[in-house]
């Protein structure tokens, strides 16, 4: 039973490590630069984003006026849109560097 306990811990353990915010770079309408380090932080245009994480697979970083949304989808691929000044709003593309 421990050992079926320990097994169970463990990969949930795992799962954990693979979870969070990939490395990744993003471009928005209205010249928004997105980076995100492995883990985090987000970055908005070159400074640091405040990060809230709502869970593993929802983050959003606010700064210049801008949120970022950072969502990881079930394939572990992950989408970005932003929200800004005006009601701007939009789908960034992902840079494949």
């Amino acid at each position: 039973m421990k050992k079926a306990l320990l097994a169970v811990a463990l990969l949930a353990a795992s799962g954990a490590v693979n979870a969070g915010i990939p490395l990744l770079n993003a471009t928005c309408p209205g010249n928004i630069e997105v980076h995100a380090d492995q883990g985090g932080p987000i970055y908005i245009n070159g400074k640091e984003g405040k990060l809230k994480k709502f869970n593993d697979n929802y983050f959003e970083a606010k700064g210049s006026d801008v949120t970022i949304s950072l969502s990881i989808n079930p394939d572990g691929s992950p989408d970005v849109s932003y929200t800004g000044p005006g009601k701007a709003n939009g789908v960034c593309q992902i840079k494949n560097d």
